[in-house]
């Protein structure tokens, strides 16, 4: 099936979160289209390089601001939204230790105030949500329909509780408001524009590949993750953006690796020499996880294209320079 683009020219779109990795990149795909794009984002974990190439854009505008202080009084923010993207929160595994707060807050806080803007622009709003909503599944892969094994007191449960609160208060909205809504939810995912140290499995082996350092496996590697380029993700988000649908959705890819494997390839195409070293395994990470696609396909035409030696290559040329 085909969705046709609702939103391109002459549309006002706000990003929350926008100098963050997948949203830095979301951005350009909206510009692309001849979209106004409005960042904000407070560089907590966002880096000013991701969006350093829009400065001379026109059609881009960033705004420094915390979301859980509410939208600030901004030029920018003045006029009417035609659709609002929730992506903003530290979402790395170093992040739950070292940002709880911020992470809850902007899961709730931050997603209320976004929902509140909604409703007075009558805009789309898209929730990014995530995998991780489904904790350490016990059904796989995951379905929509999978409530999900979540610790709601471990250490990750800042990130996955506020993500599933986030998820709550956007079909709150929809129901109550009549809001125009839709939730992703995103499979682990990888690209250019990663934080090097940001302490997931992909950046963290490409760095000590790059480097000649053994490459951390924790526990056995046994544990797997399907692995998503962010080029199909982007694509997938705003496939759903353009829809009706309001989710949730999975968005990923089946490429489901063992971290075992993950690493081989990664020093494979990094032609590195470095070896693998097991260490232990952090509390509640996930056994497994890859998405049922099922109703991406169905209901948006999603098809990931982008396999993982070829997103890893450009992935390891990204980091290599």
């Amino acid at each position: 099936m085909a969705i046709e683009q609702r939103f391109g020219a002459g549309h006002r779109i706000l990003v929350s979160g926008g100098a963050g990795f997948v949203p830095s990149h979301v951005v350009d795909a909206l510009l692309a289209r001849g979209c106004q794009v409005v960042a904000v984002d407070n560089f907590i974990t966002g880096s000013r390089d991701n969006i350093a190439h829009l400065a001379s854009e026109p059609r881009f505008t960033l705004v420094e601001a915390d979301l859980t202080q509410g939208l600030p009084s901004d030029p920018a923010l003045t006029e009417r939204f035609d659709a609002i993207l929730h992506m903003a929160s530290p979402a790395s595994p170093t992040d739950f230790a070292k940002l709880p707060t911020e992470i809850l807050r902007v899961g709730s806080i931050g997603t209320l105030a976004l929902l509140d803007r909604a409703v007075a622009d009558s805009a789309r709003f898209l929730m990014a949500s995530t995998s991780e909503a489904y904790g350490d599944p016990e059904v796989h892969p995951q379905p929509e329909s999978y409530w999900g094994n979540v610790n709601p007191i471990g250490i990750r449960s800042v990130y996955d509780e506020a993500k599933r609160f986030s998820e709550a208060a956007t079909m709150g909205y929809h129901r109550f408001h009549g809001l125009d809504t839709a939730i992703v939810r995103i499979f682990n995912t990888y690209g250019p524009r990663m934080r090097p140290d940001d302490g997931r499995a992909i950046p963290t082996f490409i760095s000590q590949a790059l480097h000649g350092v053994p490459l951390t496996v924790q526990g056995t590697g046994a544990q797997t993750r399907s692995i998503t380029y962010v080029d199909d993700l982007v694509r997938g988000i705003l496939l759903l953006l353009d829809s009706t649908e309001t989710g949730p959705i999975n968005c990923g890819t089946e490429h489901e690796l063992t971290m075992l494997e993950l690493a081989e390839l990664i020093v494979k195409l990094a032609g590195s020499s470095s070896p693998i070293q097991l260490v232990e395994r952090a509390a509640d990470d996930p056994e497994k996880r890859r998405p049922d696609l099922t109703l991406a396909r169905t209901l948006l035409g999603y098809e990931p294209q982008v396999g993982p030696e070829e997103g890893l290559r450009r992935t390891i040329d990204f980091f290599a320079k």
